[in-house]
């Protein structure tokens, strides 16, 4: 069982759980993973990426978005409450070394496992800069920790509530037509975006990894419902990544199947928000 020690709603869909685990943080590593269950004996079982550690208090921070039961019922615990079952650090590592100029950009919820892959890049010497974007500035989340980390700040929203009225591939063409270019970009965020950074980057040379972790299911290898394909040949996020070359990545066969996913999360969702409702008519009633 592991102990929730804190928690933060950081917008109207994302959560921010701080988590007993000592063991997990001590041997986390940036890019990598937990599968959660909140049931011992039954339950489904969902991979969440770990935003932060703290060794010495022995937590680890998971930052996620209610989409089916599953995350609305995990967003319903409180400070005291417990979770079942809690296996980790999964998944393959972010290669940290100090390459010179990395330019970090976070879309959305994705800004919550770029979050300890800037912190390695920028303790290993690198010059780190960040772009940030979401729809509105009421997604925005982590803006204060990720500040603190970039070297360089941009900060986009699709309809400029706050910051640049741009998406995040707009500064990142900038940015890659300075001299020097950058020499890493790290992309994390929905699936459209990461392609679209890919493609920014592509003509310019310049590396690009992107986490295609959306796509996991089990987390184990298990089920092979996180199947891409990744140069001509098939990987299983949860086992081969979930980082790769965003170059190689084929986006548009993972994006159509996860829509495959999309009727049933938004079935989930909307009557995981209409027994809330019943629930607080039912109080208000007492």
């Amino acid at each position: 069982m592991n102990k929730i020690l804190h928690k933060q709603q950081l917008s109207d869909e994302v959560f921010q759980l701080r988590v007993a685990a000592p063991l997990i943080a001590a041997e986390r590593k940036p890019g990598q993973f937990v599968i959660l269950q909140l049931d011992s004996d039954f339950g489904e079982r969902i991979p969440l990426t770990i935003a932060d550690a703290d060794a010495g208090e022995g937590s680890i921070t998971l930052i996620f978005q209610t989409v089916g039961k599953t995350t609305h019922r995990l967003a319903a615990l409180r400070v005291g409450d417990s979770i079942a079952n809690l296996l980790g650090p999964l998944g393959r590592p972010t290669h940290i070394a100090k390459v010179g100029t990395v330019v970090g950009v976070g879309g959305g919820i994705g800004v919550a496992p770029l979050h300890p892959i800037a912190q390695g890049l920028r303790q290993a010497g690198n010059h780190v800069i960040i772009i940030m974007g979401a729809r509105t500035k009421n997604l925005l989340i982590l803006e204060k920790e990720m500040r603190a980390i970039a070297a360089e700040f941009i900060l986009c929203t699709d309809d400029g509530s706050c910051g640049r009225k741009a998406l995040v591939t707009e500064p990142l063409k900038e940015l890659c037509a300075r001299a020097p270019k950058p020499d890493l970009v790290v992309a994390i965020g929905p699936p459209i975006m990461m392609k679209f950074c890919a493609e920014t980057t592509r003509p310019f040379g310049i590396p690009t990894v992107v986490s295609l972790n959306t796509i996991m299911v089990d987390g184990t290898g298990m089920c092979g419902g996180c199947r891409v394909t990744v140069g001509h040949e098939t990987k299983f996020v949860c086992v081969d990544g979930p980082e790769f070359d965003g170059h190689q990545v084929d986006f548009d066969n993972m994006m159509q199947r996860l829509r495959a996913y999309k009727k049933l999360e938004d079935q989930a969702h909307a009557q995981c928000h209409l027994d809330q409702e019943i629930q607080r008519r039912q109080d208000a009633a007492r």
